[in-house]
């Protein structure tokens, strides 16, 4: 959240996140481009990761806890035969299925996801922001620390192949909050025996809003008034904001 000189703006701009950006600098540059005063997001995705970033200004930060909470869709990109320490390509490689390694088959794959379908547990990543003693996970995982970590319920709705090769496949993932991607696919490979990490992760859909509503940074930079991207309060989907705000909006 972020509180600074700028216009009064209340409304919601869906963001396509580019890769290399964390989402808190993503944010900033489009707080920046629409010259807002106050502004938040509502979930983050790692800086390898592209897709959709709810954007939140003034009083739609109100939505974030909700959002937070909401459903999500990825398209996940999983390479086989090596794990690495983050669960994905910016991580070191602490695992290698022993040679020869000629990759999997798609059956083999297809059984391996039956297993992750509806409630399952996973481990929390040590490359994550969960706290531990003030301090996030990554902080100790950079230390070259590992602490034990408490498996949590998740929820995976949909898990399915989009495309396959021997040792890379393309899944889509509907999954509930608290759901960790790099974990998902570390744990598949696992569950096959030769290791695997996340090589490209993009989210398409966050709650009711999807990527194909969504503007890229780039485009958000280059418009003459970038403000018109920005979702009213009074447009937002049923539910997202109390009456009381509707209300107030519309009067």
């Amino acid at each position: 959240m972020a509180s600074q000189r700028g216009q009064v703006l209340d409304g919601v701009l869906l963001l396509d996140k580019p890769d290399g950006l964390s989402s808190n600098h993503a944010l900033q540059r489009a707080r920046r481009t629409v010259d807002a005063r106050k502004a938040g997001h509502t979930g983050t995705l790692d800086p390898f990761a592209t897709g959709l970033l709810v954007c939140c200004f003034g009083r739609a930060t109100k939505i974030a806890a909700t959002m937070l909470a909401a459903d999500k869709v990825y398209e996940a990109t999983v390479c086989f035969g090596e794990e690495t320490d983050s669960g994905d390509r910016t991580g070191s490689v602490v695992y290698r299925a022993p040679a020869p390694f000629n990759g999997i088959s798609r059956d083999g794959l297809a059984a391996a996801l039956d297993d992750f379908r509806g409630e399952i547990e996973q481990i929390p990543p040590m490359y994550s922001a969960l706290k531990r003693d003030g301090r996030p996970l990554y902080a100790y995982a950079r230390e070259g620390i590992t602490l034990e970590r408490a498996p949590r319920r998740v929820v995976v709705h949909r898990l399915e192949i989009l495309e396959f090769l021997d040792r890379r496949a393309s899944i889509v993932v509907h999954c509930g909050k608290g759901t960790y991607i790099r974990t998902l696919a570390q744990d598949i490979g696992r569950r096959l025996g030769c290791g695997a990490h996340l090589t490209a992760l993009r989210r398409t859909r966050v709650g009711p809003f999807r990527i194909e509503d969504a503007v890229a940074l780039a485009t958000l930079q280059a418009m003459d008034d970038p403000t018109r991207e920005i979702l009213p309060l009074h447009s937002l989907p049923v539910g997202l904001l109390p009456d009381t705000f509707k209300q107030k909006d519309e009067s």
